[in-house]
């Protein structure tokens, strides 16, 4: 008796490749940005600050063509000091006679990139410290809360003003300054925030399957508290922009650069609040103000939209 051989299967044809995990991963961040920037939408105050910002950001990157780096020289100044408004000067000279509208657009480059590295600085330093102590708990975040209760009681400006002190003055001290005296703030927050994230059950599975610490950190809890962070970087820029501006006022800034701060600081050594000429104070205090109310809209708007339950107005 013969056995007959069967013949093999026939493969059905493959279908279409199941997507990655990686497709998944960015298709639900796309989702999450698309959702956001639906909800952002719909408050008129944040969409009102994000205008602001985009018009301040698009004149700072175009300065080298708008006014050009001779703005600054002292030696080559077109007019003479302490000019009023005109139509040659529309913001009136300095004690220089360079034009004011100039340095007032130079000068935003210098204050915003201060701004957004020193608050990058704080909010770094700040989430580090959070996750930290908020995850392994025990001794450990005691000693660390502790020194972050030291900075927080103490004025950051008061700390900013001796680190500018004892360091040079230059751009890179002010923004080391602000950064490491004003992360208290965001180290407690991101701490609560670690602390709410690890008592879920999700996570204790994640340990169940041997998930080690740096696993857990990263990719479980700062995923969680990153809309946290967002919301408080853009509220720390504009903290971190009157601050700089506040240290070159005191004169403790770069001398050599044109920031709006170190304007106000000009104003006051030649004199022009007794002397009335209120058009050398004037613009850089405004520039200054309206930079910092856009980062504090925009900032307001992403935590309404990060959690509703602020109940922040629209």
């Amino acid at each position: 008796m013969t056995l007959e051989k069967t013949p093999p299967a026939s493969t059905a044809p493959a279908g279409p490749s199941s997507p990655s995990a990686s497709s998944l991963a960015w298709a639900r961040r796309r989702g999450s940005v698309i959702r956001f920037w639906k909800e952002y939408r719909t408050h008129r105050a944040g969409l009102l600050g994000l205008a602001g910002l985009a018009f301040i950001a698009l004149i700072a990157l175009l300065a080298p063509l708008l006014v050009g780096g001779e703005v600054q020289s002292v030696t080559n100044a077109p007019g003479t000091a302490l000019e009023k408004p005109s139509g040659e000067f529309p913001l009136g000279t300095d004690q220089f006679g360079r034009s004011l509208l100039g340095l007032l657009i130079w000068g935003a480059r210098i204050s915003l990139t201060v701004g957004l590295l020193a608050a990058a600085l704080s909010v770094a330093i700040g989430t580090l410290v959070g996750v930290l102590a908020g995850h392994y708990g025990g001794w450990f975040a005691t000693v660390v809360m502790r020194i972050t209760d030291w900075f927080l009681v103490m004025p950051t400006l008061v700390l900013a003003i001796v680190l500018a002190t004892v360091m040079s003055r230059s751009i890179w001290t002010v923004i080391l300054a602000i950064g490491v005296t004003s992360w208290p703030t965001t180290a407690r927050l991101v701490r609560a925030q670690t602390i709410a994230v690890e008592s879920r059950p999700y996570i204790e599975r994640a340990r169940a399957l041997g998930g080690g610490h740096g696993h857990i950190m990263t990719r479980h809890v700062l995923p969680n508290v990153m809309p946290l962070v967002l919301a408080q970087t853009t509220l720390g820029i504009s903290n971190a922009i009157l601050t700089e501006a506040t240290l070159a006022f005191l004169g403790l800034g770069d001398p050599l650069i044109v920031s709006w701060g170190g304007m106000l600081q000009d104003a006051r050594e030649a004199g022009a609040v007794s002397s009335g000429h209120w058009w050398y104070l004037a613009p850089p205090g405004i520039a200054i103000a309206c930079v910092a109310l856009t980062f504090t809209l925009c900032g307001r708007a992403i935590e309404a939209v990060l959690n509703p339950k602020l109940g922040v107005s629209r």
